[in-house]
């Protein structure tokens, strides 16, 4: 199997498949189906770590066991899957966005670095982080809409958060208050976000990966391929420390940014992300801006690992016979 740059230990290039050998039909259709499933296993993380960001002061759920106890109470088991209709509907289309700009451009940005003779680790942190968060920067446009409406349904009637009657509700009174920029609300922070928190997530993960296969002896110049569990748990590991290398660097921005979108305007007014900030640190001290770590590294260590190995296997899958 080809690899993306001969630069690549041989024992490494037998364990990535690129962009150009995928059945692309396929790899679209599978992988929906795929990652619906992963959503739907790791949807109640998000629910209570948006629920823990925007808490105020004062609420008497001050961690993620009170929350999940406070929403069982109150809604049961559905109340961990507010907005999640939403969520899968406009996640599927933005999956795709996300997934066919970070394969295209991590091979073009691997040819462009092939030239400067990186160390391997090197190459890969760069070359996936490029491509991470150019994916993350075309999937906004569609994500960012989504977010919005799903957040605002997670924490409808909760510490003061006005009810929905579903997704095309808050659509349809978000637009009606605000226009359509209100769907964007939070754009700029969520691009800030989102796009350096992927350019993290995939430099941690490919670098990772490279070092891992040489502490296992898979270095330059091993020519011996390595099984399928060590495959599957060298990128376990890698999506493990990618998650935790993400979530602990783009909490703050999460938290202001979920303050954002989920504010009404009956709410102290509309307020900037600068006021955000300065009403949360007065109130919290620096510690607010990290409301829901826990969870968040949870969400993107479980999320990153169970994609990664399901978007690996998704690749195996979908790979074009030689």
């Amino acid at each position: 199997m080809e690899t993306t740059t001969s630069a690549r230990p041989q024992a490494f290039g037998q364990t990535e498949i690129n962009w150009d050998k995928l059945d692309k039909t396929k790899f679209y259709v599978v992988g929906a189906g795929l990652f619906t499933g992963i959503t739907v296993a790791l949807y109640p993380v998000s629910v209570i770590k948006t629920r823990l960001q925007v808490s105020s002061k004062d609420i008497a759920e001050r961690n993620a066991f009170q929350v999940i106890r406070g929403i069982l109470k109150t809604d049961g088991i559905p109340g961990l899957y507010r907005g999640f209709g939403t969520v899968i509907t406009g996640t599927i289309p933005a999956r795709i966005i996300f997934l066919t700009a970070l394969e295209t451009t991590k091979v073009a940005a691997f040819r462009m670095l092939e030239p400067l003779k990186l160390s391997e680790p090197s190459q890969a942190a760069i070359a996936n982080g490029i491509a991470g968060m150019m994916g993350s920067l075309c999937a906004q446009a569609v994500f960012v809409p989504v977010d919005v409406v799903s957040q605002k349904l997670m924490v409808q009637g909760y510490s003061g958060y006005a009810t929905y009657n579903g997704g095309l509700d808050v659509v349809r009174k978000v637009v009606k208050s605000e226009g359509i920029r209100g769907l964007y609300r939070g754009f700029g922070l969520s691009v800030m976000t989102y796009s350096p928190s992927s350019a993290v997530w995939w430099a941690s993960y490919g670098s990772s990966q490279r070092l891992f296969w040489r502490v296992l002896g898979y270095g330059p110049g091993c020519q011996e391929a390595p099984s399928l569990g060590e495959i599957i748990c060298v990128q376990a590991a890698g999506g493990i420390v990618a998650g935790a290398t993400a979530s602990c660097i783009t909490t703050p921005l999460d938290t202001i940014k979920t303050r954002l979108q989920v504010q009404g305007t009956g709410q102290d007014g509309r307020q900037n992300a600068v006021q955000v900030v300065k009403k949360l640190i007065a109130a919290e001290g620096w510690n607010g801006l990290y409301r829901g770590l826990g969870p968040r590294f949870f969400s993107m260590s479980a999320w990153g690992t169970s994609m990664i190995l399901a978007y690996e296997y998704l690749k195996r899958l979908c790979a074009k016979e030689d």
